[in-house]
């Protein structure tokens, strides 16, 4: 009995070497299999652009072609001019603005000049040039986000403030969270762009831009005549506390032939007066900041820059064929050599 008893700890240990050398193969497994997925793509990029190499010249020849294709297509092609205009939208308008957007440019894919031509008030053959829109929210700045943050908690459920924090808020941010928008407009004629501005003008003043603005209004009329009743109220309770001032000036000597100082009730009246005063002051301060905050906001909305007189001529990739050409040609040619290994690969293949 005594003899076996120094065994078990040695049988621990070997057990405990097996666990480790078996967590150690695990390992290295692992992180042959991931070697293995490296190496494959790395033998996968080698194995594509391999055909670029071995037959450069041809390369470097279709490619040179390449070029003088594309520059001669850019010249001859008619070019293309592009405008932006920054809105920024109110009584939620810019609903109706991406969905219009989306609606011009399906016309002009298909080319219907006329219906454009009826929206935006031109002529048809200005309205015909046009190829198309683009919308971008924004230009916003840090601080803006910040006070779109705040808005947006305000407006939603306490419950759920925890649960958003602002850098989750802005990376889910889409094209209808904020208010202001770049519209871009592209066409291809240089001087039509000053002419889109009836267009857009309906846009903005639509059915349920113009529900929401009577909606404003309404509660601003009402919340007015409120804040107007009550400063009436007041004043007319001024003016009774001014006559009971007066009344108590009349009979200030009698008061003070019986008392040191000012009467108490004199006092009252003062410190009431002025508690009036206070409130009134509050009365008209939101007056005033209703009123502020009406005019501020008394369109459907408001241009922040206009579209250019004479627009830009298009300078993005996709007008510069001298660069889209040689990139299309030398995808063409490895997706030509792939293919040929493959075909290969499967005709030998048994």
């Amino acid at each position: 009995m005594s003899e076996k008893l120094p065994q078990q700890p040695q049988n621990e240990e070997v057990d405990l070497g097996q666990l480790f050398n078996a967590i150690g193969r695990l390992f290295e497994k692992l992180f042959a299999f991931i070697g293995s997925i490296f190496k494959g793509i790395f033998s996968a990029i080698i194995y594509t652009i391999k055909p670029l190499i071995d037959y450069f010249k041809i390369v470097v020849g279709v490619v040179i072609i390449a070029i003088v294709l594309g520059v001669i297509f850019e010249k001859s092609k008619e070019p293309l001019y592009l405008s932006s205009m920054v809105v920024e939208t109110h009584f939620d308008s810019k609903y109706q603005l991406v969905r219009d957007i989306d609606y011009f440019n399906a016309l002009a894919k298909s080319n219907s000049g006329s219906e454009l031509s009826k929206i935006f008030e031109i002529d048809e053959s200005f309205a015909s040039k046009l190829k198309g829109f683009e919308l971008e929210p924004g230009p916003v700045t840090q601080n803006d986000l910040f006070v779109e943050y705040d808005e947006y908690l305000k407006s939603i459920d306490t419950s759920l403030v925890e649960q958003l924090t602002y850098e989750s808020y802005v990376n889910n941010r889409d094209v209808l969270s904020g208010s202001i928008y770049t519209i871009t407009a592209y066409a291809y004629e240089q001087d039509i762009f000053h002419k889109l501005n009836e267009g857009f003008r309906k846009t903005f003043e639509n059915e349920f831009s113009k529900h929401q603005k009577q909606i404003r209004d309404s509660l601003v009329a009402i919340e007015r005549l409120t804040l107007t009743t009550e400063l009436s109220r007041l004043d007319s309770i001024q003016n009774t506390y001014l006559e009971v001032l007066k009344n108590e000036s009349k009979n200030r000597d009698i008061s003070f032939g019986l008392t040191a100082g000012i009467p108490l009730q004199e006092e009252k009246s003062i410190t009431k007066e002025y508690d009036l005063f206070l409130k009134e002051q509050e009365i008209r301060r939101s007056l005033n900041n209703i009123n502020k905050s009406t005019a501020e906001k008394d369109t459907y909305f408001d241009i922040v820059s206009n579209f250019d007189r004479l627009g830009s001529k298009d300078k993005g990739v996709t007008q510069r064929y001298f660069i889209l050409f040689p990139v299309i040609a030398i995808i063409l040619i490895l997706v030509f050599f792939l293919a040929v290994k493959a075909f290969k690969f499967i005709k030998e293949y048994e």
